[in-house]
């Protein structure tokens, strides 16, 4: 049986064997070819070579084969959260501590559900987790391998492909029914007035026979159009006056919007925090404060919203001050150099950024909340130039830094071709739309 265990320590099976066609050394005497003949199917072992015989009368026991994991998937609804969702299909709540514990900024974005996306598992009968996947959107999903000690979690992006259009329009009535004529989605039209809303009123300066272009980037997939990408360039002729915006991202990642010569389209200053929040208190040196029933002079502005509705950095600055501050409660201070500070009182929740954080216009820096001495859920506004107080609605707000002198060749370099399609003649009609791969 040597040569059968030799064999066998090799992993050949019998096929192999009978394939190699070895050549063998036999016994041509008398007395063997007798004993062959006497039992013709009793197995042996010749030079080696296990006969066929022996293989088929050695049992093998069956290896059982582990449980497989299958993919479950769940579609988020609100009010959804992940220790439901994990009790749901039976996963382990170990894993949901794991998740939950673990250092890594992937992992809180992993606990962020937003309805309408989709939570994938690869769970096996037993609960145990293989592999979860966060669909956040077409372009972005997280995957999370759990490990000894936590979960190993990977950020994948698609690269969609992008393609640049020409959108034209002019205004009868509306501006938003002449830009969906013209082929632009609600999200980009809003982003036309953000772009050109610090020269352009609006909300009442626009007339009939207003014209503006776009060019924009539409998102495909996998030959599917999945939505828009920014505006890269664009052109509003207001009541006879030409404006136009260049879209150009600065080595440090950020983005903004500038004339043909350079100048930035943005104030320094947004003019309120919040957007769409009606104004419950004015500026107001002699008014009669709400909760102490005397006259204190109002040095801010006080704006409405729901608690956690968010609160922007109304200009680029560093976090000086992020904590509880007497009556104002959680209080975010940012200073923006050259004198400037603005003010944040009255949180729920204060953002992601620390203090000393720098922060950029527009970034999210807390949400309103009613914390201090405050009679409903509200934001406190202070504006202050030289440590003196101004009202953050009147206040004349100095223009934003124009694009640095290091830059000004890349950008024109990037300009010249987008100017160039912004001075091509319309054809036909203004309402239309073109692509450019």
């Amino acid at each position: 049986m040597l040569g059968a265990f030799m064999i066998a320590a090799a992993g050949l099976d019998f096929w192999e064997v009978q394939s190699l066609r070895l050549p063998t050394v036999t016994d041509t005497g008398e007395d063997s070819q007798a004993a062959a003949a006497e039992a013709p199917h009793q197995s042996r072992v010749e030079s080696g070579i296990l006969q066929e015989d022996t293989l088929a009368a050695v049992p093998v026991a069956p290896v059982p084969e582990e449980p497989r994991g299958s993919w479950v998937e769940h579609r988020i609804v609100r009010g959804d959260t992940l220790a439901a969702i994990f009790a749901r299909y039976g996963i382990d709540a170990r894993y949901l501590q794991r998740l939950l514990s673990a250092d890594d900024p992937l992992a809180d974005t992993l606990t962020q559900l937003y309805p309408g996306r989709a939570l994938k598992f690869l769970v096996k009968p037993d609960g145990t987790l293989e592999k979860l996947v966060y669909e956040r959107s077409r372009m972005e999903r997280l995957e999370a391998t759990p490990t000894a000690t936590g979960f190993a979690i990977e950020k994948i992006l698609e690269h969609p492909l992008r393609e640049l259009r020409h959108a034209r329009g002019a205004i009868d009535s509306t501006l938003y029914e002449a830009g969906h004529q013209a082929g632009l989605s609600d999200k980009l039209i809003m982003a036309l007035t953000e772009i050109f809303g610090w020269d352009i009123d609006f909300a009442r300066s626009i007339r009939p026979g207003d014209r503006f272009q776009v060019l924009y980037e539409k998102l495909r997939l996998d030959g599917e159009v999945i939505g828009d990408g920014p505006i890269i360039a664009a052109e509003f002729v207001n009541q006879g006056k030409v404006h136009r915006a260049i879209r150009f991202v600065h080595p440090d990642g950020h983005v903004d919007y500038y004339t043909p010569e350079g100048r930035s389209l943005r104030k320094a200053f947004l003019r309120t925090p919040v957007k769409s929040a009606r104004i419950s208190s004015r500026f107001n040196l002699h008014r009669r404060h709400p909760v102490l029933h005397r006259i204190r002079a109002h040095k801010g502005v006080d704006y409405a919203a729901p608690i956690g509705t968010p609160v922007h950095a109304t200009g680029d600055g560093r976090i000086i001050f992020r904590g509880w501050k007497g009556g104002y409660g959680r209080v975010v201070i940012l200073d923006h150099g050259r004198g400037y500070t603005t003010l944040y009182a009255h949180l729920h929740r204060f953002g992601k950024f620390k203090q000393g954080s720098r922060v950029r216009q527009g970034d999210v820096i807390g949400y309103i909340g009613k914390s201090g001495l405050a009679t409903g859920p509200h934001l406190h506004y202070e504006f202050r130039i030289n440590g003196v107080h101004r009202d953050p609605l009147t206040v004349p707000l100095p223009d934003s830094q124009p694009l640095p002198a290091g830059l000004r060749t890349a950008f024109a370099q990037q300009a010249a071709p987008l100017l160039a399609e912004l001075e091509k003649p319309t054809p036909g009609s203004l309402a239309r739309t073109e692509t450019k791969r």
